[in-house]
């Protein structure tokens, strides 16, 4: 071989050497352009779907429509034929299993005639139906119709218990209708109770991931691309502040939707009570009071007592006995707890497995509490008998009186009356709807 042979051989491996190098980092798979966050996002983005609903509303309305809000249509509101037409919304929500079943939020399905899913990159919407729904939580369980596909895109949910404040985070989501979105953030609070009104407080992971109106129902995912929170709300007041349903509570009460369609309530076994200023004062924060521990209830067999103060379930702080009964409502019957309390000085723990109401429990001591039992009369539910010293009695109420509606929800049956003081057992003063000829007045009893 020549000396210019060998100086060209030598040109060539050169340019060659030049041109790997610079298409390198096109190739990598360690490029510093694919960072863990695109890694996370080629990973659960495939599985987050738009969700669109139809509701269909029934309205009646005036045959004076120039007339809107004057007399004439309040007059002739209840003859004129009812008005229907269709409403939408849209959401979004996750595939976590391979047959099409989806995540979301309840309020993202709420009140729909019809639920149409649209995946990622398929121009065609796939109907959906109702597996199960829990709108305290704020959870709904929806399943794609279409079975031809087989094999759906899905991410499997991970655990929410051991998130570390700082820790980065993917919202991903359909806001405003814009498909595919994401937005990053890191974990500013693993579990936040926040009293979202007077009588209901809930637990949710705090983050600065920007969740926009169409990100509820999309979830919440970590690094190592698994869901560790649903979407579910936004703070108005403080921008760049969201709120994100823990995985721990979503995959507790799983097994309920998918089999009952609902969660159902849990039984604990005791009455809370407040724990009053003074104590508040003494600890710099509150408690609840044990004021009644029922007779073989799972908090009887773990040892709790009367006049105990409950301080926490699983690390969550309760403060009032409103606190306490909402967050045992993210437990289902089976799952276990862990009890801190105090009795006297000293601080006990206890783990309590949570059991399915008994039968017959809470018609027993809402008789025993507010003073009356009811009966079934001609659709309605009728005052049967009432204690002369109890509460009803305290307050008027008398045999063959009507109950109409328990805590805000209508009541016509035994059934509905008993499934009422299940899902506020514990919680009083509760308001009752009596009627009493063509009059009805409210009771809070006791």
């Amino acid at each position: 071989m020549t000396g210019d042979e060998v100086q060209m051989k030598r040109i060539g491996f050169l340019v060659v050497a030049v041109l790997l190098a610079w298409a390198a980092p096109a190739f990598s798979a360690h490029s510093p352009r694919r960072t863990p966050v695109v890694e996370v996002v080629e990973q659960a983005g495939p599985a987050v779907v738009n969700i669109r609903t139809e509701q269909i509303v029934q309205r009646r309305g005036s045959p004076f429509f120039g007339f809107g809000g004057s007399l004439f249509e309040e007059f002739f509101r209840d003859f004129a034929p009812p008005r229907v037409y269709t409403t939408e919304s849209l959401g979004s929500g996750v595939i976590i299993e391979p047959d099409g079943l989806i995540l979301t939020n309840a309020h993202v399905i709420s009140r729909a005639s019809k639920i149409f899913v649209a995946l990622q990159g398929q121009p065609k919407e796939l109907e959906a139906s109702l597996v199960g729904v829990d709108e305290n939580l704020d959870l709904a369980l929806i399943r794609i119709a279409d079975k031809k596909r087989g094999h759906y895109p899905h991410v499997r949910i991970g655990r929410s218990d051991d998130l570390m404040v700082g820790e980065p985070v993917v919202a991903i989501g359909n806001p405003l209708g814009l498909g595919s979105s994401i937005t990053t953030g890191v974990v500013s609070a693993p579990l936040r109770a926040l009293s979202l009104d007077k009588e209901f407080t809930a637990v949710f992971i705090q983050t600065d991931a920007l969740i926009n109106p169409g990100n509820s129902g999309g979830p919440l995912v970590n690094m190592e691309g698994r869901v560790i929170g649903i979407n579910t709300a936004i703070a108005r007041q403080a921008q760049g502040i969201g709120f994100a349903i823990p995985a721990n509570v979503i995959r507790r009460v799983l097994p309920e939707l998918k089999r009952y369609g609902h969660l159902r309530r849990s039984y604990f076994g005791i009455v809370p009570g407040a724990t009053g200023e003074q104590f508040a004062a003494a600890r710099g924060y509150g408690g609840v009071l044990v004021t009644e521990v029922l007779d073989g209830s799972p908090a009887e067999k773990n040892g709790l007592e009367l006049a105990d103060v409950i301080l926490d379930i699983d690390d969550v702080p309760v403060e009032t006995p409103g606190e306490f009964l909402n967050i045992l409502r993210s437990y289902a019957p089976g799952n276990r707890i862990r009890v801190r309390y105090l009795r006297g000085i000293a601080t006990r723990t206890a783990e309590v497995q949570l059991e399915s109401f008994p039968k017959g429990v809470a018609l027993h001591w809402a008789a025993e509490t507010f003073g009356f039992t009811l009966e079934e009369w001609r659709g309605r539910l009728r005052v049967a008998d009432l204690s002369p010293t109890g509460a009803a009695a305290r307050v008027g109420m008398r045999r063959g009186d009507l109950v109409v509606e328990v805590a805000g929800s209508k009541v016509e049956s035994l059934k509905d009356y008993n499934e009422a003081v299940e899902e506020n057992f514990g919680r009083l003063p509760l308001q009752f709807l009596v009627v009493r000829g063509s009059q009805g007045y409210y009771v809070n009893l006791p």
